[in-house]
């Protein structure tokens, strides 16, 4: 028998939580440019602490116990580190080198891999036409996106663009493991996730940069809350419920997302300008999004346990 997190997911469901949640995440990349004078271990423990202190006040406030159980440990640590403190780094330290439009385009290069890692390890993803369709579709609106002039920055910029295809390939495995994991309820994996990657990146950030990272915290407090809170904690619950409700496939959707919502936040409070061909790539992939959550009548079935 199914748990509530692994019911089926309306159509309307799907695409609203993909917004809300893509539309929350890509913010990061705004929090942490604007915490740009912090460095990388105390964006990402900061982020992660904050994240993990929130989920637990939840379980807390509605009498769970939010302490690991035995057969969590594993997926804890998994998913702590291929969706958390190594990906938090890695695109942390990427956004010293690119700018924040180029770093979520990049990353959106993330639907594809999921998408092919699923269909040869989940039997119940397969790429069906439609998907596969749906799929090339976005990436092709993410390459309008891109464009032949974001490739055009500093040839030092070439490692923070092998790091954000890392931080990609970081996410995939991850999502792919997160899928069979359909005993753990999601907002538990949530919890893991946030738990481990908090405890590793605040080590790793004691080990470097040690007493000074509690100024960096102070003087960049609204941004490390930002980025801990709403671009941290409810979408990584948001999307843990997709996973498992929607299938990785959908869910990795909004990959394709974020760098439209990531150029628009970029505008608005960056100052950065969008043009034609931005815009372009940002209907295309909406239209890719479209065509892989639109489902035949009825509600998205879940995968079968």
């Amino acid at each position: 028998m199914h748990s509530s997190s692994s019911a089926p997911m309306s159509r309307v469901g799907l695409v609203v939580s993909l917004l809300v949640c893509s539309t929350m995440w890509s913010s990061g990349y705004l929090f942490m440019k604007l915490a740009a004078g912090a460095s990388v271990w105390v964006m990402a423990s900061s982020r992660a602490l904050i994240a993990v202190a929130c989920i637990v006040a939840v379980f807390l406030a509605m009498g769970r116990d939010p302490r690991p159980r035995s057969h969590e440990i594993v997926p804890w640590l998994v998913l702590g580190t291929f969706n958390g403190w190594l990906p938090n780094i890695m695109t942390a330290e990427a956004l010293t080198m690119i700018s924040a439009g180029l770093g979520s385009m990049i990353q959106a290069i993330g639907p594809i891999m999921v998408a092919l890692m699923a269909h040869f390890s989940l039997p119940d993803e397969r790429l069906t036409l439609r998907r596969t369709v749906g799929v090339l579709v976005g990436f092709a609106g993410m390459a309008v996106l891109v464009g032949p002039s974001a490739w055009s920055e500093p040839a030092g910029s070439l490692i923070g663009i092998g790091l954000m295809l890392l931080v990609s390939l970081s996410y995939a495995f991850g999502n792919i493991y997160a899928r069979a994991l359909r005993d753990i309820p999601a907002v538990r994996l949530a919890l893991g996730q946030q738990a481990v990657s908090a405890l590793a990146s605040t080590i790793v950030t004691v080990a470097f940069v040690g007493r000074p990272a509690l100024g960096q915290i102070v003087d960049h407090a609204p941004a490390l809350l930002g980025l801990g809170l709403i671009a941290t904690a409810v979408p990584i619950t948001i999307f843990m419920t997709l996973i498992q409700r929607a299938g990785t496939t959908q869910a990795a959707m909004i990959g394709y997302l974020i760098p439209v919502w990531a150029t628009l936040l970029a505008v608005i409070f960056l100052g950065e300008t969008v043009g034609l061909r931005e815009i372009a790539g940002a209907l295309v992939i909406l239209a890719g999004v479209w065509i892989v959550t639109n489902a035949p009548p009825g509600a998205v079935r879940p995968a079968t346990a």
